[in-house]
């Protein structure tokens, strides 16, 4: 029964707002977090709620500890980890949702609160999009809320109940939005001139397990599900003139090994890197990278050296981070679409890229031989197998029927004659190795979308593409694409216009209705703005503002001096806001309408002096003006009254009455009052 008492003794409101906090701050996490977390935190805040109302008892304190203890348990099972993003973030919630359980007091509202704002940290370090940020700024507003309501309500360790202080909901709000307001320009000049350390701290991750992009690995078949995608893959800017469409492509991933139905990135080898020549005009672009938790970064083929010094530049043109890529990320490069080698190629590059498991795919084997045979070089056997899947009765599709798992490519090209860019790469690479041409699978991107409201081409994921490279006398790696002998269009088309069906169904009515598209395209661009600019916002960025600013070589000193300059102003400017608040209290009633009595009395050459209340001013009124003696002093004697006679607020009907008063009041300005006198019979 203690237990019952003292939840009764809590004021409503308070515990109100803060599960309100504890609540809001929990579903911000839904998508991150097991279900079973979620569904626990709001079943223990709802259980608080619960007893608010008097339905239901709360704990004890054994019954607290014993839940504590097994959702700890049960966050190590989960987890097999107390530490990291994820299960520190789920392990908040629980230990955030048992304390809301648990209180009693203000001090324990004002830890759930304070719980329910690193919560709200947590969900910044997940998601940056510009998308969340109303959705942060309402959960600040409800935490800030909640403590303005915890601070103006006198709780049970007050000493016993008491009504709230006056503060109704809407004046609740409005004072944590002002607060909020008046913390903005410290939060700006945190984030441009705090000095910044290199790196980034949304480092931290929770794992690879939701990461949609390409993979290191491809089965025919596997990128149709990148297809049905439209997230954002990355984002680029070129300096000048694009390239045309049949030449975007982006170059992600070299496979080299087969074991007869898969395609897997090798290992490059060092020092195998060939020296290439440009015949075509340097592209020189930037690229916004989205988070893909890999390796490898995207640059338009042929890429023609490393953009960071973190970055390797492979034999095979690749772009191989030494961590993964865990943000936002922004880089400049240079890339050529038309390159020649300048080397031979290396013996042991050539054995690996012609090799072939044995007894996998008999029949694709003894094809490539018969059209070996009859082509007089390596170009003329390209020629022919191209030939061959474009009279062969071969269809595009993103929904092929499914092969055979001991002989795929002889059961793609034989039989469904059905697929994807990944079919078609996979079996023209393996006929041709078959053939003794050395040849190796690429996956990326092709195309990309303008969007004229940035000024940049957008690449989904949807753009996902696989394509073919042969190793050829004379010009060296050399891109060949079978998809495009299949389904020609593909060079210059996306998947949504050729295959409408491959997205779901909001995706098509946005692009099928232009009004939509445009819409999107402009919230892209302003999406875009924002990871640039802020997101991306690091310390060389930071640098080069510096250096915007006038400073010449800046360093994170400046940085420094900067921040300390502009905390000082923001100070001043806040000390005098305050100071202002305070010093100029809102009038009631009562004293707008003396003040309108004063400013009539003004005006009849009669101005109350700072130091003359109202009794004082009515004697100084009469004294100099008898005429107005009978007028002008009931009302400043009723005024005294109502401010000061009585310790309750002005009765409304007496104050009405003093308004009227007030209002009817008419009196004569010092010229008439002169002319009156002068025309009195004397």
């Amino acid at each position: 029964m203690t237990e019952v008492r003292t939840a009764a003794a809590t004021p409503r409101s308070p515990m109100l707002w803060v599960c309100g906090t504890g609540a809001a701050a929990t579903v911000l996490h839904v998508a991150e977090v097991p279900p079973w977390v979620t569904i626990a935190a709001l079943a223990l805040i709802a259980w608080r709620l619960a007893a608010v109302f008097g339905a239901v008892r709360l704990p004890g304190g054994v019954v607290r500890v014993a839940l504590g203890l097994a959702l700890v348990a049960a966050v190590f099972a989960q987890f097999r980890a107390l530490d990291g993003l994820l299960p520190g973030t789920a392990m908040l919630m629980l230990m955030a949702a048992i304390k809301v359980l648990e209180t009693r007091t203000r001090r324990d509202q004002y830890v759930v609160i304070g719980g329910a704002l690193f919560l709200l940290l947590a969900a910044c370090l997940y998601g940056q999009g510009l998308a969340w940020v109303p959705l942060y700024g309402a959960d600040a507003l409800l935490c800030c809320s909640a403590l303005a309501i915890v601070a103006y309500t006198p709780g049970a360790d007050d000493g016993a109940f008491a009504a709230p202080l006056g503060l109704r909901t809407h004046e609740v709000i409005a004072l944590a939005g002002r607060t909020l307001l008046y913390a903005v320009p410290l939060a700006i000049l945190l984030f441009l001139f705090f000095p910044r350390l290199p790196g980034h701290l949304w480092g931290l991750t929770g794992g690879d397990d939701a990461v949609t992009g390409l993979s290191d690995t491809m089965t025919p078949g596997s990128i149709t599900r990148l297809s049905a995608s439209y997230d954002i893959a990355f984002r680029v800017r070129f300096d000048g003139r694009a390239p045309p469409p049949e030449k975007r492509y982006w170059r992600a991933i070299v496979m080299n090994d087969f074991d007869g139905a898969t395609w897997t990135a090798g290992r490059p080898a060092p020092g195998r890197t060939q020296r290439l020549e440009c015949l075509s005009r340097p592209y020189r672009y930037r690229i916004s990278l989205q988070p893909t938790f890999t390796h490898w970064w995207l640059a338009l083929d042929t890429v023609m050296g490393s953009p960071s010094p973190d970055v390797r530049y492979t034999g095979d043109y690749q772009l191989i981070a030494a961590h993964r890529l865990t943000h936002s990320l922004s880089y400049s490069a240079v890339s050529c679409t038309r390159v020649r080698s300048l080397a031979p190629l290396f013996s042991a590059a050539r054995l690996e890229e012609t090799r072939l498991p044995p007894g996998r795919n008999p029949q694709a084997a003894a094809l490539a031989l018969r059209l070996r045979r009859r082509a007089g070089s390596d170009v003329a056997f390209v020629q022919a197998v191209l030939a061959f899947l474009r009279t062969g009765g071969f269809s595009y599709s993103l929904t092929p029927p499914p092969l055979g798992l001991r002989n795929p490519v002889d059961d793609f090209l034989f039989h469904t004659r059905t697929g994807f860019c990944g079919h078609y790469a996979s079996a023209f690479v393996d006929m041709m190795r078959a053939g003794g041409v050395p040849a190796r699978v690429v996956t990326g991107y092709l195309g990309g979308r303008w969007n004229p409201y940035d000024g940049t081409f957008i690449v989904r994921q949807s753009d996902a593409h696989a394509w073919a490279e042969v190793w050829l006398h004379g010009r060296g790696w050399t891109r060949v694409d079978p998809t495009a002998v299949v389904e020609p269009q593909r060079l210059y088309r996306g998947i949504l216009d050729l295959l409408p069906n491959a997205v779901s169904a909001p995706e098509r009515l946005v692009h099928a209705w232009p009004w939509l598209g445009a819409a999107l395209e402009r919230w892209e661009a302003l999406n875009g703005w924002w990871n640039q600019r802020v997101v991306g916002f690091n310390s060389r960025a930071q640098l080069g503002l510096l250096g915007d600013l006038g400073l010449h070589s800046p360093e994170l000193r400046d940085a420094a001096w900067a921040f300390g300059a502009t905390l000082l102003a923001w100070l001043a400017w806040i000390s005098w806001q305050i100071g202002r608040e305070i010093g100029a209290p809102p009038l009631d009633r009562l004293a707008r309408a003396y003040l309108r009595l004063c400013r009539k009395l003004a005006r009849t050459g009669l101005p109350r002096a700072p130091h003359q209340g109202p009794l004082a001013y009515a004697q100084a009124i009469s004294r100099l003006r008898p005429d107005l003696a009978s007028r002008v002093q009931p009302l400043l004697e009723n005024y005294a009254q109502l401010r000061f006679g009585s310790p309750s607020p002005a009765h409304p009907h007496n104050l009405r009455l003093f308004e009227r008063a007030v209002a009817r009041l008419s009196l004569p300005s010092p010229t008439q009052a002169r002319r009156r006198r002068r025309s009195r019979p004397r």
